[in-house]
């Protein structure tokens, strides 16, 4: 019998090695897979690359995981002004940022999962961000080449998975969650309820268990209700 579950985010978590990319659903605070972070954290891996909309906020999850010093790079589209642990890093010449657009960015892990070996967009073209990519001029403007962003673990947040994998979503825990889910190696989700195979009704399977390798349940947890939001003042 397939069943996908595991006990806690420790188990869930325990084949991450160092120097692992690791893609992190959410958008600021909502869908992210804040529990599966702090396991990350405890377990100990290092020298990771982390591919997130934004760079974390305040001391729990990715911010505190930037603090740690235990992720060398950030690909993301907006390290906000409340991503202070990244900031501090980052001026210190001490953790990397790749600066991808927010369209960009969605549409090259889209490309992964698709098994497409990129696209052109014009966003970016004229900019620093065209720095060292290929080009070219399609129906009079200006396009640049943009290669797909794959991960060797995914971490999703969902409202309920069960143990086949399928998850539902819930508002917008969607965001970056249902692409993501397609772009990872290993993808593992952190879900508030377990419910019986069958329990998701079909049109409401978002992400099916093809893409899911390990679930998870986890408690709502209070740390997320007090942090930033990542648009906000640092």
């Amino acid at each position: 019998m397939i069943d996908k579950t595991v006990s806690d985010c420790r188990q869930a978590v325990a084949m991450i090695t160092d120097g692992s990319s690791i893609m992190l659903g959410g958008f600021g605070n909502a869908g992210m897979p804040a529990q599966l972070i702090e396991a990350l954290r405890e377990h100990g891996a290092r020298n990771l690359t982390i591919i997130s909309n934004g760079a974390g906020t305040g001391d729990y999850a990715l911010g505190a995981l930037v603090g740690d010093g235990k992720v060398s790079k950030v690909v993301a589209s907006f390290p906000a002004p409340s991503a202070t642990q990244f900031r501090e890093r980052y001026l210190r010449g001490e953790i990397e940022l790749e600066l991808v657009p927010q369209g960009t960015l969605v549409e090259r892990i889209r490309a992964a999962g698709a098994g497409l070996g990129g696209f052109y967009t014009p966003t970016g073209a004229g900019t620093e961000l065209a720095a060292g990519k290929e080009s070219r001029v399609i129906n009079g403007r200006e396009y640049l080449f943009e290669l797909p962003i794959h991960a060797d673990f995914v971490f999703l947040k969902a409202y309920q998975g069960d143990r086949l994998g399928n998850l539902m979503y819930r508002g917008t825990m969607r965001n970056f969650n249902m692409v993501m889910a397609t772009a990872g190696k290993t993808v593992i989700a952190e879900v508030e309820q377990i419910v019986p195979a069958g329990g998701i009704p079909p049109e409401q399977v978002h992400t099916p268990g093809l893409f899911v390798d390990r679930v998870v349940q986890v408690a709502r947890h209070p740390r997320l209700l007090e942090l930033p939001k990542e648009g906000g003042a640092a």
